[in-house]
This record gives structure tokens, sequence and C-alpha cells, in this order.
């Protein structure tokens, strides 16, 4: 049997100067940097995202971002500080797009479970359902510019991309919206859906 070599202990320092050698175009550097921290982003990962299944996407994700921007560490701090920062914006990014995305209803009717679900008697909750009232009085295509890019807060050149249309139309119809949404406001009158 072979005696087990122990491997000499790795240090924050050697951690920085393998990732200064990255970042001056050394290309094996890098992976030297990934088998020292990769223990300790995947622990830190999975404590901040608190689900082990996602912390293996994230910690590739984290050292995809690492990698892609290597040439901007210039070693004022650890590496393994730099590291374990970009960890927790990959963990704060994934958690605000899952918070942005709608959950799954165990509904057919996803409709009546929402209005069901939300709170009576608050300030301003008769003014919301007013105001998607007013909303679904729009024509379809501006309604739609509307919501993409007002309430659900999309870039107007990624609702262009979605409807496969030009910016400026996008553009057209969102002020359009802004401009029947006001004139609804000042009448008064009750919105006549558009369909």
């Amino acid at each position: 049997m072979l005696p087990v070599q122990r491997q000499p202990e790795v240090t924050d320092d050697d951690v920085t100067a393998w990732a200064l050698g990255a970042a001056s175009g050394d290309a094996d550097a890098f992976g030297h940097v990934f088998r020292a921290l990769h223990r300790d982003v995947r622990r830190y990962v999975t404590a901040l995202a608190d689900d082990s299944q996602l912390a293996d996407d994230l910690v590739q994700e984290t050292f995809l971002r690492a990698i892609t921007s290597v040439h901007h560490f210039q070693g004022r701090g650890s590496a393994r500080s730099w590291l374990l920062t970009i960890a927790r914006r990959t963990v704060v990014d994934s958690l605000r797009r899952a918070a942005s995305r709608p959950r799954l209803a165990d509904t057919s009717d996803w409709q009546y479970a929402a209005e069901r679900s939300q709170p009576r008697g608050l300030p301003g909750f008769d003014e919301g359902v007013a105001l998607m009232a007013l909303v679904d009085s729009l024509p379809d295509d501006r309604r739609e510019a509307f919501v993409l890019t007002q309430l659900l807060d999309m870039p107007y050149d990624d609702a262009a991309r979605t409807n496969a249309c030009p910016v400026g139309t996008i553009r057209s119809r969102v002020s359009r919206a802004r401009t029947t949404l006001c004139a609804l406001l000042e009448e008064g009158a009750e919105p006549v859906p558009a369909r």
C-alpha cells in the first residue's frame, strides 16, 4: 500500500496569486482557483439559497461569472472574498428572478383563486380592481404592451422582441394606452372591455 501524500495547505495568498495570474492571462491559474475554492463556494451558495438542488447550478453560474470577469480582478482583497461576493450576487439574482415569476396554482380556475386570496377592505384595493378593469378595456395590442412594460417592468426592447415588432411600435402602444387610461380616469367612465 502506498503512503498517502498530504497536499500542502492552500492559503488565501496562494489563491489570490492564482487569481492575479488568471487576470493577467495565465490559462491554468483559474483552474487552481476553482479547485481551491469550489467547496467554500458550494457551501456558501447552499446556505444562502437554502436549496441544495439549486446550489449546483448557482455554483456553476458563480464560476462562469468569475471566469468572465477575472480580468478585472486587481488583488485589492483576497480572491476568496471576491469570489464569495460573486456567489452572493448570483444567489440574490436567482432569488429575485424566482420571486418575479408567477407561482403555479393547483387549480383550474386561477383567476378565482387569485381573487379569493386578495385581502379585502384595505385602502387602495377597490382602486386596484378599478385600474385593472380599465387596463382590461384597452385594445389587445396596447394592453399587452402596457402590461409588459409598465406592470411587469420589461424593457421596451424585450417587449418588442416578445411581440415581434419594432421598439417604436411598443413605445407608441404604451403611450396610447396611458393616454386612454388617463382619459378614462378623468371621465370617471365605466370601462367597456375592448374584446
